[in-house]
């Protein structure tokens, strides 16, 4: 696989769970609740502009560019969040949903790891003519070892600052916390695995052993 065709499948899989735009919802989603939690220290009506916030975006996304399954997907997940907070009236669990993300996460990212079939090689080469051939090059298996790993450790982290806010019911550390380690990480762990595969490149595009 050369690095042309690999930053291809890379920004196709991006593309796929929404680009930016879709972290920049999630991110507000978290942000709105947080801010609207401070200022007026009600649940409920945290809840709401929050769903509010994103449906605008929602509206916004099929409007412009006709993605439908991706702006319901995220007034799915801020609905269901809302819905957890609203219900029990407790703060701390409109992030619940990202707390147990990262739980399960990394509980998937690891076993990955350990069976030698890592979350990015799948992900990556779903879309290729030989979809598992990539587990017979030990070289590329170990390159998508190590971008999984860098996810795994993102998870690792969350799971360790998230829960005990979470248990404890640190509203305003945990909003932080969710808002931080969730969207803007992924994003960041995306790009340190691309740079990862890139980096092993030679100059003509070759990815090297």
């Amino acid at each position: 696989m050369n690095l042309t065709m690999l930053t291809r499948r890379s920004l196709s899989l991006f593309a796929a769970v929404g680009g930016w735009r879709t972290l920049a919802e999630a991110v507000a989603s978290r942000a709105l609740f947080l801010v609207a939690y401070l200022t007026s220290g009600r649940v409920p009506t945290s809840a709401l502009i929050a769903v509010g916030g994103v449906f605008a975006f929602a509206v916004a996304r099929v409007w412009t560019d006709r993605k439908y399954w991706q702006a319901a997907g995220g007034l799915l997940v801020v609905g269901v969040s809302a819905f957890l907070a609203g219900s029990t009236g407790r703060g701390v669990d409109f992030y619940l949903v990202g707390v147990l993300t990262s739980v399960v996460g990394g509980v998937v990212f690891l076993a990955s790891m350990l069976v030698r079939w890592p979350v990015i090689g799948l992900a990556l080469e779903a879309t290729g003519d030989d979809r598992f051939g990539w587990r017979r090059d030990r070289a590329r298996q170990r390159r998508y070892q190590k971008c999984t790993a860098v996810f795994l450790a993102k998870f690792a982290i969350g799971t360790a600052l998230m829960v005990p806010l979470y248990l404890s019911g640190q509203v305003v550390a945990l909003g932080i916390a969710s808002t931080l380690l969730t969207t803007p990480a992924t994003a960041a762990c995306a790009y340190l695995s691309w740079r990862i595969l890139r980096a092993e490149a030679d100059p003509r595009g070759r990815v090297t052993p």
